[in-house]
């Protein structure tokens, strides 16, 4: 008997044969536009040629080295991350996903402040491991399991006024997404942000930025958090980090993050060479292809072309992101939105209840962005027939 797969998304139909860069082919050879890239991790295309030498390289040199003895291509990880670390980061603690990595921050802030309760908002998603999942919101992530009390959940893009009034004075922390991916690719607010910023450092909160999503080049600044001048005293990273590599990471100061130190926390599996391999090949590309400029203009292109294309769409609602991290709010459920894509050749995502996701790697044409918007616009139309 063979063992049965247990698909936590449930399956979409499609064989995959292959991938490289923006493109998958099923088993019978059909070429799909990848504007899915497994929940945005593979920004940097599938089998990226660079990554690939790369990890290819280490395969042959060393795949185990515990954290606790030195070998080079920690030096090399390290001193690559540094060109691109947040503003005041001076620690980086390896995860393997990013519900570990966020783990990690949650533990930091605990352990540092002394406090217990996390204030994170409405929409968000942080992972499904218990601590993540905890500051998760929507009761289908978390019912049924025993999630930590001390929560308090805020409007997201609520009003500076309003934030004052709701944040609680004794905060451990505050975890935000600079644009929710989960909750529909909703970009946070300005003043938002920066009086976010200025309440948890009044109340002596730390503030978390979760960059797993919108992290590393995809929004049009390698880090989306810089499009709003706040700084973060902790950033959380991952997906699209490794190129394709499972790899996560905690940005920090130096005083928060040795708070775990001593076998306060740990992985088996963290900053093994491979991984490291990967994460210094990503952030070569990043930096020696100009990834977020790329990012950010085609980004550009393709809100421009999905708002001309859907003009008059009676059941598109709005058009919005930012960079290539793109989202199209509908009326309905996109679920049948989302298989006549991907009949079309075009593969995509949803977020929250009513929007079609768009997670393009960075070297995505005007031409595929132009299949796909042709392709939406058929489908919707398709769907209101």
């Amino acid at each position: 008997m063979v063992l049965e797969l247990l698909r936590y998304y449930g399956s979409r139909g499609l064989r995959v044969a292959k991938a490289h860069m923006q493109y998958i082919w099923d088993t019978g050879g059909r070429r799909y536009i990848d504007l899915h890239t497994e929940h945005g991790v593979a920004f940097l295309g599938h089998n990226n040629p660079r990554v690939v030498e790369r990890l290819k390289a280490q395969l042959d040199e060393l795949v185990v080295c515990n954290p606790s003895f030195g070998c080079s291509v920690q030096e090399e990880a390290l001193e690559k991350l540094s060109a691109i670390a947040p503003s005041g980061a001076d620690t980086v603690l390896f995860a393997n996903s990013g519900a570990e990595a966020v783990e990690a921050a949650l533990k930091i802030a605990w352990a540092y402040t002394g406090r217990r309760r996390i204030v994170t908002f409405r929409g968000s998603f942080h992972g499904r491991t218990l601590g993540a999942l905890s500051v998760t919101w929507g009761p289908s992530y978390r019912r049924g399991f025993p999630v930590l009390e001390d929560v308090v959940f805020l409007p997201f893009n609520a009003e500076p006024a309003v934030l004052e009034k709701m944040f609680p004075e004794d905060a451990a922390a505050v975890i935000v997404e600079p644009v929710q991916g989960e909750g529909g690719v909703i970009p946070a607010k300005e003043d938002f942000l920066k009086a976010l910023e200025s309440i948890a450092r009044e109340r002596n909160a730390l503030l978390i930025v979760d960059e797993v999503q919108a992290g590393f080049g995809r929004t049009g600044r390698v880090w989306a958090y810089e499009h709003y001048g706040i700084k973060p005293d902790i950033v959380v990273a991952g997906k699209a980090l490794g190129g394709g590599f499972p790899v996560s990471a905690v940005f920090t100061r130096r005083e928060l993050a040795s708070v775990l130190r001593g076998g306060r926390h740990g992985s088996t599996y963290a900053a093994n060479p491979l991984a490291l391999a990967a994460v210094s090949a990503a952030v070569s590309v990043l930096l020696e292809e100009d990834v977020p400029r790329l990012a950010g203009e085609r980004g550009s292109v393709f809100m421009e072309l999905l708002s001309d294309r859907l003009s008059g769409v009676r059941s598109v609602r709005e058009v919005r992101g930012r960079g290539l991290m793109i989202g199209v709010d509908t009326r309905f459920n996109p679920l049948p939105v989302l298989k006549c894509l991907q009949a079309r050749g075009v593969l995509a995502l949803r977020a929250g209840v009513t929007v079609v996701r768009f997670l393009a790697p960075y070297m995505v044409t005007e031409e595929d962005m132009e299949e796909a918007s042709n392709a939406l616009r058929e489908c919707l139309a398709n769907r209101a027939s």
